[in-house]
Formats: C-alpha cells, structure tokens, sequence
C-alpha cells in the first residue's frame, strides 16, 4: 500500500487507530510523500511524531508547513489532516473544497474512512501546505 518503508515509531503509533482510520491514514501518508516528491523546491520530508501523530515537515527546504495525521475527538471515525491553525490553508481549503471535505475550525479537513480517497483535491491541500512558506515569501 504504502510506497515507503513506514518508520517504527510511526507505525507503532499508526497501529493504534482502528483499522479503517489505520488503512486510510496510511494512503494520505502515501499521498503526501509522493506529493512532496513530485513538488519541485520541497526535497525530502522529516517524518516524525508531533503531539503523538505522524507529522511531515519540510525540515530541509523550509518550504511548507507541518502536516501532522490523526483523528478528532468530534469526528474519532474519520481521519484528520491538521495544519498549522496560524495558517490561512484551511480557510483557503473551505472556500475551495467544500464539497469534498469537512472541516473542523482553522486546523482541519477531515477525510472519511470510507469510499474512495478525493485524491486530487487532497494532493491539492497537500502542496499547499508543502510549499506554503515559499508561496508566502513570494507574495
């Protein structure tokens, strides 16, 4: 499934999660690496676990944001993909992808278990959020 080697410490927190929220959580970590990877300017991801969730950060470009992995408690069957809630991005992800998620105030778009994965508007948030420094400076 996963395109990466999942490193321990994050499969033994991934391991946690029920199965379904497991399975899907561990399709937008695939999403988000080969985003990363076919995004010129971002480089390689650090992968690491930040307030106990798989976190993605782009340590060596500087380019984005911190997406981190998980569930919320108003939604615990559904996968979150949080970003920084000092960001604009969820905003900016409401006013373009009402239709395919739901969100949860600033910090969050929520993807269910089940069904297939909105992949495109997803990869779509996920550059976002990967080149979001970059955009900022630019501006």
């Amino acid at each position: 499934m996963t395109s990466t080697l999942v490193p321990g410490h994050i499969n033994e927190t991934l391991e946690r999660y029920a199965e379904p929220v497991r399975i899907r959580l561990l399709e937008i970590r695939d999403l988000i690496l080969t985003t990363a990877a076919q995004t010129e300017g971002v480089g390689v991801l650090t992968e690491t676990l930040k307030w106990g969730e798989p976190a993605y950060l782009t340590e060596a470009s500087g380019s984005g944001t911190t997406i981190r992995l998980g569930t919320i408690k108003s939604a615990p069957d559904a996968c979150a993909v949080l970003f920084n809630c000092k960001t604009t991005l969820v905003d900016t992800f409401r006013a373009q992808f009402s239709e395919e998620f739901v969100f949860d105030g600033n910090r969050a778009l929520l993807v269910p278990t089940t069904g297939a994965l909105p992949r495109e508007a997803l990869a779509l948030c996920l550059h976002a959020a990967l080149t979001y420094h970059r955009r900022k400076l630019a501006a």
